[in-house]
């Protein structure tokens, strides 16, 4: 049975991660090109290492800290899922909370878990008010197929930000 749980930053560090599997097989992803989108072989694999999962701890801490939101999904014991909102407003209008992550061990996939956390991000960040959430997402197919089901699509405004640091992500939007 999973259980899930809003996370402090005290119970954030990489022991938190141990038995957590961050690896996907990509083989095809989404790609803007001439302003449409089509699916380009782009086989790697997407394996985290530890300065991977350092930054990892360092970035969840920060968004707690910030007033953000960090919610785990907990199968005996251990973390097998979590997301991430960041707290800080962006958008023409600041009707933007960031999902800033969104992690399901490899384990433990289509199970049900990447849905409950993210229905759980939703439902924090229009309690913040938010009008959307904004997403820069693997452009993975099989990622890009999990934020289609949940109801994402291409965002109206790009955060610049996320373009610059992840040009081959897919800049999504969530209404809540």
């Amino acid at each position: 049975m999973i259980q899930y749980k809003r996370l402090s930053t005290d119970e954030i560090s990489r022991q938190l991660f141990k038995d957590f599997i961050r690896h996907q097989n990509v083989t095809k992803c989404w790609r803007k090109e001439r302003g449409e989108w089509v699916v380009k072989e782009a086989p790697f694999v997407d394996d985290w290492t530890e300065e991977d999962y350092g930054f990892l701890v360092s970035c969840l801490k920060n968004t707690i800290l910030l007033g953000g939101f960090v919610y785990g999904a907990f199968c005996d014991g251990k973390c097998k899922g979590f997301v991430s909102v960041e707290s800080e407003w962006f958008g023409d209008e600041q009707e933007y909370l960031d999902l800033s992550s969104i992690h399901i061990s490899e384990d433990m996939r289509k199970k049900g878990i990447g849905r409950t956390l993210f229905l759980a991000a939703k439902e924090w960040a229009k309690k913040q008010g938010a009008k959307k959430l904004y997403i820069s997402a693997h452009s993975a197919v099989e990622t890009q197929a999990f934020y289609r089901s949940m109801g994402c699509v291409e965002a109206k405004v790009y955060n610049q930000k996320h373009v610059e640091q992840e040009p081959y992500d897919c800049q999504l939007e969530c209404s809540l």
